[in-house]
């Protein structure tokens, strides 16, 4: 039996872009014996396409993220397509065009994979990821991702809650923040190597620590009941539903635990343009654009699919976190 998120927060069905794939895999429901059937069906029948297939992902790890939806309920929710979930996203470490990180992941290696955990915890080490997340139940949780670039997608991903994993290395006493590192290996990743990005590699993000131990803050390894593809930060990667995806750092290979606030990629390159927080917040215009209505894809150049910017992109629950913020100076 899976274990859902289930929060006022969630999508409701009129605000999530319609899925014929998921709707069929209902239909197929009322016929009896799904589990079995939907398990035999080629790739094609589930929304992937061959390309698509996680051959390289080990099996337990792919297992596991399959047992994550067994038992699922019939819930009367649509999500964005699969091809437009591994499609249509940023990962400049393979290029900075939309269909860049769909091109040019193939190159990336994911098994063996490990993550080195520092600073200030009681167990630092050298992880592999089957060690790091022994123990820890897969949630698949379905959450808005919302781009600082105005566009948003509903995703259902599989992974484990942050907070269930950092307690499992202890955090000191002197822990206040939690910085991540992702993957830059020049001769994998084209992006790394481009003289185009201006990015000071490898890719960095950070939250507070009590960021960290929010109850939504998420470790994916997972999507639609499939193992992370390499292009949406295979195997092993960070989901913050409530601030802008550059924060869901994709490809970790390092979580350090920090005293003092850890500078990030972004906030780095443009600091005038992207904060540490980045929470979504529709009343905070970045300063090229405004950030008071998004694109849902599926869209296009005749149907945009506008829809409005929520504060916090729907997850109210957090705002406690920055009670007394000026969240327009921590943008």
């Amino acid at each position: 039996m899976i274990i859902r998120h289930k929060d006022p927060s969630e999508p409701k069905s009129h605000e999530i872009t319609p899925e014929s794939v998921y709707l069929k895999r209902r239909e197929l429901m009322a016929l009896g014996g799904l589990a079995g059937l939907f398990g035999a069906l080629p790739a094609w029948a589930h929304g992937f396409s061959p390309v698509d297939e996680d051959g390289s992902r080990p099996r337990w790890l792919k297992d596991q993220v399959a047992k994550a939806r067994e038992g699922q309920p019939d819930v009367d929710e649509a999500l964005t397509p699969y091809k437009d979930v591994t499609g249509y996203n940023n990962f400049y470490e393979f290029g900075t065009g939309k269909t860049d990180p769909a091109d040019n992941a193939h190159t990336l290696q994911t098994d063996p994979w490990t993550v080195t955990v520092a600073g200030e915890v009681e167990k630092p080490g050298d992880y592999p990821l089957e060690t790091l997340l022994e123990g820890l139940t897969l949630e698949e949780r379905i959450y808005r991702l919302r781009c600082v670039e105005a566009w948003s997608m509903v995703i259902p991903w599989v992974g484990v809650p942050l907070a269930a994993l950092l307690k499992k290395v202890q955090p000191t006493s002197k822990a206040k923040y939690v910085a991540f590192t992702s993957l830059a290996d020049p001769e994998k990743m084209p992006g790394v190597k481009s003289p185009f990005t201006g990015i000071d590699w490898p890719y960095r993000e950070g939250l507070r620590l009590d960021e960290a131990m929010h109850s939504l803050t998420l470790m994916a390894v997972g999507l639609y009941g499939r193992t992370l593809p390499n292009q949406n930060g295979a195997p092993f990667r960070l989901v913050v539903p409530w601030k802008y995806g550059f924060k869901s750092i994709k490809s970790i290979v390092r979580i350090e635990l920090t005293e003092s606030e850890p500078a990030t990629t972004w906030n780095m390159l443009a600091p005038g343009e992207y904060g540490f927080y980045a929470n979504v917040n529709p009343e905070v215009d970045h300063p090229r654009w405004s950030q008071s209505r998004e694109r849902r894809l599926p869209n296009s150049f005749f149907d945009p699919n506008w829809v409005p910017t929520r504060m916090f992109n729907g997850y109210e629950q957090v705002a406690s976190l920055y009670k007394g913020m000026d969240l327009k100076r921590n943008y």
